[in-house]
């Protein structure tokens, strides 16, 4: 039986989105563990906030994939107040289901992975916001010993997931 994990994904994605995607997928499968994500593995029938915090209760880990959405390339920051700031650089956001999720599942106590594209910031992709390590997104066509690299990360993090399924899930 595999042990369920959240995983939060936007759900459109660039071609090299799906790359990564996948490859985070197929380490999932190979340690046995089942992704699951409201509108793909599970749908709601009340309101998704609510379906989120449901499924969340019934995984034993998280991943967050800090996929770009969208970028905006100049505009305001804290428009109206006296740190107002005008922005000039290019600046890129994940879904905000992304924070939603992560915050629904921290606060659950589940072992977290996030992974961030580079120049994502905000939130849960603050270094220091959490106790959670921040790793950058990884690519399909990352290098045999970045895999490698990827597969120990996953390694230490399935085994606070299993823990936790088996200290939760069986008392």
């Amino acid at each position: 039986m595999k042990i369920p994990v959240f995983v939060s994904c936007p759900t459109t994605l660039s071609e090299a989105q799906q790359g990564s995607r996948k490859l985070i997928l197929d380490m999932l499968e190979m340690l046995e563990l089942e992704p699951r994500a409201i509108g793909v593995s599970d749908f709601a029938t009340q309101f998704p906030l609510r379906e989120v915090a449901v499924l969340a209760r019934h995984c034993s880990g998280g991943v967050i994939l800090g996929f770009e959405q969208f970028r905006v390339q100049q505009g305001i920051r804290k428009y109206g107040t006296a740190k107002q700031k005008e922005v000039t650089d290019l600046i890129i956001f994940p879904t905000e289901w992304n924070q939603l999720e992560a915050g629904v599942l921290f606060s659950a106590g589940l072992p977290l992975l996030v992974f961030k594209e580079p120049g994502l910031a905000g939130g849960i992709f603050d270094l220091g916001v959490s106790d959670v390590f921040l790793y950058d997104m990884p690519r399909s066509t990352s290098s045999d010993a970045e895999k490698r690299q990827l597969s120990s990360v996953f390694l230490k993090w399935q085994a606070d997931v299993r823990r936790h399924y088996y200290e939760h899930c069986f008392k």
